[in-house]
């Protein structure tokens, strides 16, 4: 199950770094970002496509590498851990939040709640 849920993450991370770097204007927009050519283009398409592949790799390992299950699946907790925390106090400390921005918000908490019950379901390797 574990690898299962590890490859849907992986390819959803996969899906929206593609999607972010084709269409930067598009997504951008979704979440409130205004692109200023060049240094905002690049940063966009450096956090936006390459983070989210760098964790889709991450994400998508373990079919590759079935030794690195666990290692992944940490990864995943803490990483989503750290968003589902920081948009919470995101969300304390700005107002005008648009819809795509909740919307990222509830698969955050789903994709943090899904991999704390797997890690906390995993039992340790000898």
């Amino acid at each position: 199950m574990p690898r299962i849920f590890l490859a849907v993450v992986g390819i959803l991370y996969a899906y929206l770094a593609i999607w972010c770097s084709l269409k930067p204007v598009e997504t951008s927009g979704l979440v409130g970002f205004d692109l200023r050519p060049g240094s905002g283009q690049s940063e966009f398409l450096s956090v936006y496509g390459g983070l989210e592949m760098g964790m889709a790799c991450i994400f998508l390992w373990p079919l590759w590498r079935p030794k690195q299950l666990e290692s992944s699946l940490l990864a995943c907790l803490l990483i989503h851990g750290c968003l589902v925390l920081f948009r919470g106090v995101g969300f304390f400390l700005y107002s005008d939040i648009q819809r795509m921005t909740y919307q990222l918000a509830v698969g955050e908490w789903v994709i943090f709640l899904a991999s704390a019950a797997l890690c906390w379901r995993k039992k340790p390797t000898p």
